[in-house]
């Protein structure tokens, strides 16, 4: 079991479900977009929430199915996910404590409204192995400024939940022990009102941007970046524990 599903009273509950990191295997992403798109058109749903077991939401997608050829699965695979979370039609939220890392950071630039940890950290380390990433930089200009986001992803350094929740990326930060019970209330309070203003409202909230920008971070991944040298050599010296040997091209 990768993830866990439930619905009450008009919350829909995910959890990732494979501690102690919940590494973002292609197995995990097609358990989410099954659910998501089961959900999708239930009239029953009126808000999402996203949670993960263990001391942290996740460090990312599996780096070893980043490696050709198998990157051509996976990163349309990881693309088509988060663009499902995005497009969820009534509202999301997230609840997230320790390490939210790379992919599992992208996944939580899809949610609405996002609940963090004090210990909680966030972080687009894809650089440091010579990748980029996708949904990032697709996403997080608009929702932190151009500035910041160049920052995390040019970097590779985590910020802390104080810094997130300034960025305007956290609404709400909590003890850690109190994250899945504080999302759950922030659910909650969004699942009294009517599916019907919900969906109207995400809707009208929505820029119309992400799939344009989604797409074209897919395509500079795979019809340019994995075609150079040092995203495999990257790769290759984080599965090998090595420090990577960059190329001077």
């Amino acid at each position: 079991m990768t993830i866990r599903a439930s619905l009450d009273d008009g919350i829909a509950r995910l959890v990732l479900a494979h501690p102690p990191v919940n590494i973002l295997t292609r197995a995990v992403l097609g358990d989410l977009r099954a659910q998501l798109d089961e959900w999708a058109t239930r009239p029953d749903v009126r808000v999402l929430l996203l949670t993960a077991d263990g001391k942290h939401f996740s460090a990312g997608a599996d780096v070893g199915e980043h490696l050709p050829p198998a990157h051509e699965q996976l990163i349309p695979e990881f693309v088509a996910t988060v663009r499902s979370l995005a497009a969820f039609p009534v509202p999301t939220v997230a609840g997230v404590r320790g390490r939210c890392l790379g992919g599992g950071f992208e996944l939580v630039q899809a949610i609405d409204l996002m609940v963090a940890g004090e210990g909680a950290t966030f972080g687009q380390p894809e650089i440091l192995l010579g990748v980029i990433p996708p949904a990032a930089c697709a996403l997080l200009p608009a929702l932190v400024g151009r500035g910041a986001a160049a920052e995390l992803v040019f970097t590779g350094e985590a910020i802390d939940a104080p810094r997130a929740a300034r960025l305007g990326l956290v609404q709400r930060v909590v003890p850690d022990a109190e994250v899945d019970e504080a999302a759950l209330l922030l659910a909650g309070l969004v699942a009294r009102h009517s599916r019907a203003a919900l969906v109207c409202a995400k809707r009208a909230l929505a820029t119309g941007g992400s799939d344009p920008a989604l797409d074209a971070a897919e395509r500079v991944y795979l019809a340019e970046l994995m075609r150079s040298a040092d995203a495999v050599e990257g790769l290759h010296a984080f599965l090998e524990k090595r420090t990577p040997a960059w190329s001077h091209r």
